[in-house]
């Protein structure tokens, strides 16, 4: 638990996942339903440092955590995995997906104007692929760090290249990814991004997150200040089987954060991130997945 969460392996390396992706392409979504047991096994099982994270979480959040409960927040985890193999693979229609506050959303897009779109590692980010799907009208782009989990970003790039074609890498240094996301903005795109993580090294507001200060990035933030467009926060949550409620939440016209009172602003705007987010996992507890000590500044 006290390593950064960049720094945590990839579960089974390349070649077990490539085997998974495999039987999930020729073999279907109800037959590996099964066998996700297994898989969940083995995490619960073999890798420590996210059994002794969930433990903690669930303490923190349920007040009580068990072999069962743990259990059942590493195979909701792996569910949302399996099923990025048949979103990405853009078969929508194996899933129930409802959709909440979408009318925040469209407020803006139909003013014109390009949105950034901000979630965390909760439940599934990939399920507003099947709302794009539904509603081509509203464009999406993705920031996503190809380089943090190589393996499932080259078999999900084999997957779905166009989709690929689409992504802005994060990876890249900070001012290319920010011309990058403004050119994007510029086209009246939906922009896409996880705001819970801070990189090692990337400064951090401290605020309160389910009873204790946990660390929030705050380069999301200010480049939204930067760029002067709304904010409409996102949130995917699995809910068994093939269900996922999909909110949509306005968060803000325009980011203000001045230079005089930057650090004030930044603490008002993180906590009340900070508060939305943990209404969200209160809604639906096994559908977080920073399997790390969040809360290590």
């Amino acid at each position: 638990m006290k390593q950064a969460w960049i720094q945590r392996p990839e579960g089974g390396g390349r070649v077990p996942i490539r085997m998974v992706i495999r039987l999930a392409q020729a073999c279907g979504r109800r037959f590996m339903r099964g066998v996700l047991y297994p898989i969940t096994l083995y995490f619960l099982l073999r890798r420590g440092p996210e059994r002794r994270a969930s433990r903690a979480y669930l303490i923190r959040l349920l007040g009580t955590a068990n072999w069962l409960k743990i259990a059942k927040h590493i195979h909701y985890f792996s569910a949302v995995t399996l099923d990025r193999v048949y979103l990405l693979r853009e078969n929508y229609r194996r899933f129930d997906v409802r959709c909440f506050g979408l009318e925040d959303l469209r407020a803006f897009t139909a003013a014109g104007r390009g949105v950034l779109l901000f979630g965390a590692h909760v439940g599934s980010f990939d399920v507003l692929r099947s709302l794009a799907a539904q509603q081509p009208d509203l464009p999406f782009r993705a920031v996503i760090d190809v380089g943090q989990n190589p393996a499932f970003s080259e078999i999900f790039n084999e997957l779905n290249p166009k989709l690929a074609e689409s992504i802005i890498n994060s990876r890249r240094d900070g001012i290319s990814t920010a011309f990058d996301i403004q050119a994007a903005l510029d086209s009246r795109s939906i922009v896409s991004m996880l705001v819970d993580r801070a990189r090692p090294g990337n400064a951090t507001t401290s605020v309160d997150f389910i009873g204790s200060p946990a660390p929030f990035p705050n380069s999301p933030w200010l480049l939204a200040s930067i760029l002067q467009v709304p904010v409409v926060l996102c949130f995917g949550l699995y809910r068994g089987g093939n269900r996922y409620d999909l909110y949509f939440e306005k968060f803000a016209e325009a980011i203000d954060i001045p230079r005089r009172d930057r650090e004030a602003a930044l603490d008002s705007t993180i906590r009340r991130y900070s508060e939305r987010l943990e209404y969200y996992v209160r809604l639906a507890p096994y559908n977080w997945f920073n399997f790390y000590d969040f809360w290590k500044p």
